[in-house]
């Protein structure tokens, strides 16, 4: 399908080699990193691929498979000293930053030395506002995207066709509307095709942060923990659970970052779409997702299980009362900026960052009887008391009582599949002598491109060629 060999440049986790190898039938051969634990991983999941550990700057093109043509060069490049999720913080070190900065002009060189057929490069949104900085460290406002107007007059002077669009991964089929610039060169004559999207209204559903999550891993309750939540986590923790298990039955998933009330739940999302972008810095979502559980003694044979879908009919109501439970369940995000007080789970997930912060967030709900309720209605959760601890919330009319508010992190082998990467990716090869720390997994599927995006993309661009070689 491509003539001629495959590179990866910045490979990182692997994600752009693992789209094109899908799209391409064939391993990527080359591919470059400086970062050795990265290498690591990618080791592990491309094994027949070259792998080089070296810094771009410093590999001089010519010394990569000489003599041979290179058919796709995809790049990567840092994209810490563009991206908005920095804030609008100065840079400490503007002779870093710009250096940094500057490391897309190391496609330049390979197009000048290697003259690659196609070249797709990925990175964030505001790599086109790249400019000069002033003394400050801030970007220069009346030359912002004057360097980015420069790099793309370069690749022109080369002699390459060049385009560029903002893609969203969630309309590819990836569990997260993390969303990348796509600049797409290529000197073959051939026209440039961006994919149509195969996910979104009125296509093929969206993959949803419910469809992500392992249901059946444990949520430990909030008020057991060694080191308490910050007072800031706490009121984005109860934003949420009022705006959605007791004003909305249905899961949801919580941003958690942020202060500023004004935007409360103004990002929460249905666990029927994808996950907000995930990106390099970290998980930052919590789950909530409503069911009923029994709360009876000791679940025997025969007896109705323990645990329904809210779906289902409710069971057996004795006796004694109502003995279920509402467990609701959020995703939830602790990192800056505004608008985090929930996103609801029919969504995709946001972008996924190089550091853990999303969690997942249970509620648990009992119907109120008064402050002597019956004991057997506690046994099932064991912070409950028999005093209406944590207050009254009224759900449809009915009064309920908080007894219990679990929170998890979001584990890695979560976020990489709402980054589309199968389930048998290895996300922790042996490195130094033990298993890569979830970190540092975290940090590589942040760092990652989405593999359905770079699928569809390879698949756009070389099917014309495919067609031809087929015939």
């Amino acid at each position: 399908m491509i003539d001629g060999i495959i590179l990866d440049c910045f490979a990182g986790g692997g994600g752009a080699s693992t789209g094109i190898e899908r799209a391409a039938g064939r391993h990527v051969d080359i591919a470059i990193n400086h970062n050795a634990k990265a290498l690591a991983v990618h080791m592990a999941n491309h094994p027949r691929t070259v792998h080089l550990h070296e810094n771009i700057r410093d590999l001089h093109p010519r010394s990569v498979a000489p003599g041979r043509h290179i058919g796709l060069g995809w790049f990567s490049p840092d994209c810490t000293y563009y991206s908005k999720a920095r804030g609008g913080k100065p840079f400490r070190d503007p002779r870093k930053a710009m250096r940094i900065r500057g490391l897309a002009n190391s496609v330049i060189w390979w197009m000048r030395e290697r003259r690659p057929r196609v070249v797709m490069l990925e990175n964030v949104e505001e790599f086109s506002q790249w400019g000069p900085l002033l003394d400050s460290g801030l970007p220069c406002p009346v030359r912002r995207g004057q360097s980015f107007r420069r790099w793309h007059r370069r690749i022109q002077n080369l002699g390459y066709q060049v385009d560029m669009r903002q893609l969203v991964a969630a309309r590819y089929g990836a569990g997260t509307t993390r969303k990348r610039l796509f600049v797409i060169a290529r000197c073959d004559g051939e026209e440039i095709v961006f994919p149509e999207a195969t996910h979104g209204p009125g296509l093929q559903p969206f993959v949803t942060a419910a469809d992500c999550i392992d249901w059946s891993l444990p949520c430990p309750s909030i008020f057991t923990r060694k080191k308490p939540l910050a007072d800031a986590t706490l009121r984005r923790i109860a934003r949420g659970v009022m705006r959605y298990v007791v004003n909305n039955p249905r899961p949801f998933v919580v941003t958690l970052r942020g202060t500023d009330s004004s935007h409360i739940g103004a990002s929460a999302r249905s666990i029927s779409e994808p996950l907000r972008t995930v990106s390099a810095a970290g998980t930052h979502h919590a789950l909530v997702a409503p069911c009923v559980i029994n709360t009876r003694n000791g679940e025997r044979i025969g007896q109705d299980p323990r645990v329904r879908d809210i779906l289902q009919p409710y069971p057996t109501i004795t006796a004694q009362g109502s003995q279920g439970a509402l467990v609701a369940a959020f995703l939830a995000r602790h990192y800056g900026g505004h608008e985090n007080d929930g996103h609801p789970l029919d969504i995709p997930v946001s972008t996924i960052t190089t550091k853990d912060h999303h969690h997942l967030v249970h509620a648990f709900l009992l119907k109120y009887y008064g402050t002597d309720q019956d004991p057997r209605l506690s046994e099932p959760l064991a912070t409950m008391t028999t005093k209406h601890r944590f207050g009254l919330v009224m759900v449809h009319g009915e009064p309920y009582q908080i007894v219990d508010i679990g929170m998890r992190m979001l584990e890695p082998r979560e976020l990489a599949r709402a980054t589309s990467f199968d389930d048998d990716y290895i996300l922790d090869p042996i490195y130094e002598g033990k298993p890569l720390s979830k970190t540092d997994q975290v940090w590589m599927i942040g760092n990652a491109v989405p593999p359905a995006v770079a699928e569809a993309l390879v698949r756009a661009n070389f099917q014309q060629q495919q067609s031809r070689q087929a015939a």
